[in-house]
């Protein structure tokens, strides 16, 4: 049998807008268990939390089904790469050190199985929006992060962080923006640029956008969005020869 990476991305774990967000979480661990029979490493390309935020002695409640399935699987010998998105950026070593998991809070190019690969949440890359950029920046700033762990108390601010996303996501669910075209679409307008300087990756793969695109950008590099697990409930897949796109149990 031919090991395969898998990749999956905003699942977006404890959202308000679910009705079941237990039954949803459930539905992730049933995916872990089907990859894992051939799963040679596993990547998660950001907000598979709809928010996290890691205090000194505390962590969001819940999602120990899913957070207990990873760790199976990472002692079983399956590495599992968590990049961080907008919603789940904020991990100080909770995730690393109890759970095994591999962080990147950046953009990485990576080598699988022979190819080059770009991998990224896809927030911030190319948007050039003011507020966007703005609120980015306070996210990722270690004085405002100290500032909320220190000056809310964990339940003020984890019900704060609940709410900012549930407004977040209604807000996104009322716009449903569907895909812009390859002239206004942010992420491939980078990447895009992006072959042109590093003409050696052959695949760019993202998240956050919450659409299904896969596009040849020339003969050599492909580029992909890889949806989400909230509606679409895709996922995608590499062996080492063919890069597909599934779906899990979508109804």
């Amino acid at each position: 049998m031919r090991k395969k990476i898998y990749f999956i991305t905003d699942a977006h774990l404890g959202s308000k807008v679910f009705e079941n967000p237990i039954a949803h979480e459930q539905k992730l661990v049933r995916w872990l268990d089907q990859v894992k029979a051939d799963a040679e490493s596993i990547f998660m390309l950001g907000d598979m939390f709809d928010f996290w935020f890691e205090y000194k002695c505390t962590v969001p409640k819940g999602f120990n089904r899913f957070l207990g399935k990873m760790a199976e699987l990472i002692d079983s010998g399956i590495p599992i790469h968590f990049f961080t998105g907008n919603h789940d950026l904020w991990t100080f070593g909770y995730l690393e050190k109890e759970i095994g998991l591999t962080i990147h809070r950046k953009p990485e190019v990576m080598n699988l199985k022979g190819k080059r690969f770009f991998l990224a949440h896809g927030d911030g890359l190319n948007d050039n929006s003011l507020g966007f950029r703005f609120i980015r920046s306070i996210f990722h700033n270690k004085i405002c992060q100290w500032l909320f762990s220190n000056l809310f108390p964990s339940t003020l601010g984890l019900k704060f962080g609940y709410a900012w996303s549930e407004s977040n996501r209604k807000r996104h669910l009322r716009e449903n923006i569907g895909y812009l075209g390859e002239e206004k679409e942010t992420l491939v307008l980078f990447a895009k640029k992006h072959t042109l300087e590093n003409p050696d990756i052959d695949f760019y793969l993202f998240g956050h956008r919450h659409i299904l695109l896969h596009l040849m950008l020339n003969r050599n590099t492909q580029m992909a969005i890889l949806g989400d697990f909230i509606t679409e409930f895709s996922f995608a897949s590499f062996d080492g020869e063919t890069f597909e796109t599934h779906f899990f149990e979508k109804e």
